[in-house]
């Protein structure tokens, strides 16, 4: 994992360290000195600007300018605010105007030249990543530390172009000073160490996945999410869905099992403690009739249960019109929860969306509804209810496409019924779920195309 720090906690590092100051903005001086070397391809007769404002910033910038100069570069330095608005030909433009600690808004010159970014894009929000006023576009981000949430989250993200973290000697340790709970990025080895791998004498049972899910018209949201469960190392996949008589078209591998039209939460309880992990949602249906029967699925299930989709939807439903029933569902649980949503699924659920802080949004309805939610988005964030919080950044526009949540939730499923605890399993299949992009063309995707894929990148297998 790599650590992620809020302002907050960064300014209390810095307030906190036992490394002066002026030691401090040396070393941050000489890191972007080295990532401006490394742009430019070498510095002797090259031409910078450095747009340096007044804070720590500016002073970094300012340090960066110095030896830059001592090393054969033309560099002239503009107070950031009096600099022109459009910038001579030049190499390079190094960006310490403002850090992490600006809120107003930022419009910056406009240049040809690649931008080097001191800590953080001026005019980025560090803790939300939103934008204000037109900040530049960097090539490079040079943060110190480690990354601010506003560089992993978009539109923040989109800004701060490729993010390098320098090791200036801060005391990261004191961070959790401010606040204790885990926020970090997942990475490779984090889902090979917590998905665990089935052993030499598993039997089909201890990794077995029951789903709910499709209905009439909506069969293949079922098919990609158990596919994708027995693809990420579930042992065995039974499935029913809602409101369907007859054959039933599913992977050759799954078992179907018919439910009756009513009394059919009765039915699908009556062995799902055979079963490690349970899936409900995908393709469901989001009829009232429907309300009741999951209601009673959901709370008597007593295996992890991962909801998605319509089950989402059904989850917020409320014939008062207000909000909480999910809550209560919830918490008359015996086994954990995972929920999926994207931003209009995340409303239903809790009454609002989730606002320009989604990594506030993911932990508040974590805590409110006592589970796991995962919050999807371009960096999707995953929490669980004691707030620690995990963020995955390797999706993009190529998985917003018809199936792709179905397949996510199938994988989560199979996490669990191998044993990674909620947030671990969620995560990981987020994980997971983003890197099946690794090998896919830019454009055509399609959600089996995921499932094809999974064999290839599912790190805990």
């Amino acid at each position: 994992m790599r650590l992620v720090l809020t302002p907050q906690q960064m300014r209390h590092v810095d307030a906190n360290s036992a490394v002066p100051f002026e030691v401090l903005v040396e070393r941050a001086g000489y890191a972007v000195a080295h990532a401006a070397r490394l742009l430019m391809d070498g510095t002797y007769g090259r031409r910078v600007v450095v747009l340096a404002g007044k804070g720590n910033n500016g002073a970094d910038g300012r340090v960066a300018a110095r030896r830059l100069e001592d090393r054969g570069a033309r560099v002239v330095v503009f107070d950031a605010e009096r600099a022109p608005m459009r910038l001579a030909d030049c190499d390079l433009v190094i960006d310490a105007a403002y850090g992490t600690g600006f809120r107003g808004e930022y419009n910056a010159p406009t240049t040809r030249a690649p931008v080097l970014a001191v800590d953080i894009p001026s005019g980025v929000d560090a803790l939300t990543g939103e934008v204000r006023g037109h900040p530049a576009r960097a090539t490079m981000t040079i943060t110190f530390g480690t990354p601010k949430p506003g560089l992993l989250l978009h539109p923040g993200r989109a800004f701060a172009g490729e993010v390098s973290v320098a090791d200036i000697g801060l005391a990261i340790d004191r961070a959790a000073d401010v606040d204790p709970r885990l926020l970090a990025v997942v990475e490779h080895d984090d889902v090979v160490s917590w998905v665990p791998q089935r052993g030499a004498t598993a039997h089909k049972w201890n990794t077995g996945v029951r789903a709910i899910a499709g209905s009439r018209g909506m069969a293949g949201a079922a098919r990609l999410a158990c596919t994708a469960a027995y693809r990420a190392g579930a042992g065995i996949v039974h499935l029913s869905s809602i409101g369907t008589s007859g054959d039933v078209d599913v992977p050759t591998e799954v078992v179907y099992r018919q439910l009756p039209h009513e009394g059919w939460a009765r039915a699908a309880l009556a062995d799902v403690d055979r079963f490690a992990a349970a899936l409900i949602g995908p393709g469901l249906g989001r009829g009232d009739e429907l309300v009741d029967e999951f209601i009673d699925f959901v709370v008597g299930c007593p295996r992890p249960l991962v909801i998605d989709g319509d089950g989402l939807q059904l989850l917020g439903a409320s014939r008062d019109g207000r909000h909480g029933r999910a809550a209560d569902v919830i918490g008359r649980r015996s086994a954990p929860t995972v929920l999926t949503p994207h931003d209009g699924e995340f409303s239903s659920l809790v009454g609002s969306a989730p606002g320009h802080d989604r990594i506030a949004a993911a932990r508040d309805a974590a805590g409110q509804l006592g589970a796991t939610v995962l919050l999807k988005g371009p960096t999707t964030v995953i929490a669980e209810p004691s707030g620690d919080a995990l963020l995955v950044e390797a999706g993009d526009e190529r998985l917003a496409t018809a199936g792709s949540g179905d397949v996510l939730t199938g994988i989560i499923a199979a996490h669990l019924a191998r044993g990674a605890s909620p947030l671990h399993a969620a995560a990981a299949g987020a994980f997971v779920h983003a890197a099946t992009l690794r090998d896919l063309p830019e454009s055509g995707i399609v959600a089996s195309d995921l499932v094809e894929e999974l064999t290839h990148h599912d790190g805990g297998h």
